[in-house]
C-alpha cells in the first residue's frame, strides 16, 4: 500500500505517516483535509493525490505558494517511489511499492457483480428515454407497462438529475456576471489558476475554494488574510452552500442559487 510520510524541510524529522487507502488524498491547512498542514504557507486546500488507473498523480489546487515535485513546482504530475512532494515548508515523501491498491483491487472485482445506479446512468438518455416511452404510453405517474408507481419514481432520469450551483454576482468587480459552478473545485481570486477572478491591485491570489461533493456545495477560506461571509456572518472553516446565500469575498457579494 502506498504511503505518505509528512517531514519537516529543514531537519527531516518524519511528523506523520499516512497510508493511501481512499482514491483521492487531499492536503491543506484546514482540517477537513485528509493530511492537514496546520501552516501559514500552506493553502486551506493545497493539493491532492488522486489514483488514475495505473498510477497515483499529485495535483496543485490553485494554491499561493505552489506545489513543487523533486524541487520542480508542478501543476500536476505522475508520482513515483521515493518522489519528494514540497508544499511551504514541509516535505511530503511518496512511497509506493505494490502496483495496484487495494481499493483499486476490489472496485475491479465488485464491478461485474454489483451494478450501481452510476453506471446506469451513464447510458446515452436520449436513447434510454425512447426506450422507456412514446406517444401512446402511459402518462408519468406509470411505469412503461402501465404499473402505478410513486410520485417520486416518475423519473429516475430527473430525479437523479445532476444540481449545478450558480453565483450571481451582486457587487465588486470580477470578470463575469454570472458563473456556472461546474466542476469539482472553483477556485476564488486573482490568480491566473482562479475559475472566479477577482479584479484590483489589493485583491487576494487565493481568496476562497467552493468545492463539489454529492451535489452539494461548501466554502471555504483559502489564505488567512482573505475574509469569506455568508450571510455577513465570516466564515473561518468549511461551511455548505445553500440557495439564496450571500457569500462576500473582499469588496465582492455574489448570491449562490442552483441552476434550473
Amino acid at each position: 500500500m502506498a504511503k505518505l510520510y509528512l517531514k519537516f524541510e529543514q531537519n527531516g524529522q518524519v511528523l506523520k505517516e499516512v497510508f493511501l487507502s481512499q482514491a483521492a488524498t487531499t492536503i491543506g491547512r484546514l482540517p477537513d483535509n485528509s493530511v492537514q498542514i496546520d501552516n501559514l504557507a500552506v493553502s486551506g486546500h493545497h493539493a491532492r493525490i488522486t489514483w488514475e488507473k495505473d498510477h497515483y498523480i499529485v495535483e496543485d489546487l490553485g494554491s499561493l505558494n505552489g506545489t513543487y515535485v523533486n524541487n520542480e513546482r508542478v501543476g500536476r504530475a505522475t508520482l513515483k517511489n521515493g518522489d519528494q512532494v514540497k508544499i511551504g515548508k514541509h516535505l511530503v515523501e511518496f512511497k509506493h511499492e505494490s502496483s495496484v491498491p487495494n481499493f483499486a483491487v476490489a472496485a475491479v472485482k465488485a464491478g461485474p457483480s454489483a451494478p450501481k445506479l452510476e453506471a446506469t446512468m451513464m447510458l446515452d438518455t436520449k436513447q434510454a428515454r425512447e426506450k422507456l416511452a412514446d406517444k401512446n404510453a402511459p402518462s408519468a405517474g406509470s411505469g412503461p407497462l402501465g404499473i402505478s408507481r410513486p410520485a417520486w419514481m416518475a423519473d429516475p432520469f430527473t430525479a437523479a438529475k445532476d444540481r449545478l450551483g450558480m453565483l450571481s454576482i451582486l457587487e465588486g468587480k470580477t470578470d463575469q456576471e454570472k458563473y456556472v459552478l461546474t466542476g469539482k473545485m472553483t477556485m476564488i481570486g486573482k490568480s491566473s489558476m482562479a475559475s472566479i477572478k477577482l479584479k484590483g491591485f489589493f485583491a487576494p491570489t487565493t481568496a476562497a475554494l467552493i468545492s463539489k461533493r454529492d451535489n452539494k456545495y461548501f466554502i471555504s477560506p483559502s489564505e488567512s488574510k482573505a475574509k469569506v461571509k455568508i450571510n455577513g456572518e465570516e466564515v473561518v472553516s468549511q461551511r455548505e452552500l445553500n440557495a439564496g446565500d450571500v457569500i462576500e469575498v473582499g469588496k465582492v457579494k455574489a448570491a449562490f442559487s442552483f441552476q434550473d
